[in-house]
């Protein structure tokens, strides 16, 4: 059952995570965009079972349920929000678990079979670093938009004007820094990682009490989100991979 569920999960968050470009997103309402995400997850989910049609496709039904009442079911306003995203992510890991329970013997002739012992801690990680990295990048997104929205550059000092989308990439990389600290038992690099981040954005925090509140909610945001993912990802590891 849980080199089953391992296998979901990592087509699951490629699906949502890495499958899903910008004009897939703003767009995903529209049928045709709808479906091709749809069935993105069935093939990936296929691919990672390694020929379980039957689950697969099982697995796409409940994604498209679940998608299509947070699309179509919520107000606007709800949906862009953080606690949609987090119920709908908790919705679609409830699909995986019970898909998992339902048919743990999926993957049992599967082209993967003779490779799970391998093959199930590289993709518990890449899972989990995708959920960190990319995942992280729309929940913290999220929480930042009703402060984005009321945020103007102009608070920051008429400096603030940075590069396009550096934002994003500093988040991606200080969070794929954490998780990498973790996973090599360097813990303590994560308290180095922050006040080296600390020192950097002083200068744009120092411009007002707006600029400084927003740099520590999207940095406390983004650290929090790469401490709770790694931790996770290193739990699952445990589990699925016990140290002799």
């Amino acid at each position: 059952m849980l080199e089953v569920f391992v296998a979901l999960l990592l087509a699951h968050v490629i699906a949502d995570f890495l499958g899903q470009p910008d004009i897939m997103f703003r767009r995903k309402a529209e049928p045709a965009f709808f479906l091709l995400h749809v069935g993105g997850v069935f093939v990936l989910s296929f691919i990672a079972l390694g020929g379980a049609w039957d689950l697969a496709l099982a697995i796409a039904a409940a994604h498209l349920v679940i998608d299509a009442i947070k699309t179509w079911g919520l107000p606007a306003e709800w949906r862009d929000r953080l606690p949609a995203f987090l119920l709908d992510q908790c919705a679609h890991i409830g699909s995986l678990v019970a898909g998992a329970a339902l048919m743990p013997d999926a993957m049992i002739d599967s082209i993967w079979a003779p490779y799970i012992g391998h093959l199930l801690a590289p993709a518990i990680l890449i899972s989990g670093a995708i959920v960190s990295i990319w995942g992280g990048g729309f929940a913290v997104g999220l929480l930042m938009k009703p402060y984005t929205d009321q945020f103007d550059t102009q608070d920051a000092g008429p400096s603030a004007e940075g590069l396009e989308n550096a934002g994003r990439m500093i988040g991606k990389l200080e969070r794929g820094l954490i998780f990498l600290f973790l996973c090599v038992g360097q813990t303590t690099a994560t308290g180095f990682l922050i006040a080296a981040k600390s020192v950097l954005r002083f200068d744009t925090a120092s411009k007002g009490q707006k600029a400084g509140e927003y740099v520590i909610i999207g940095t406390l945001a983004s650290f929090g989100w790469g401490l709770a993912t790694g931790y996770a990802t290193l739990s699952l590891l445990e589990i699925a991979v016990p140290t002799p």
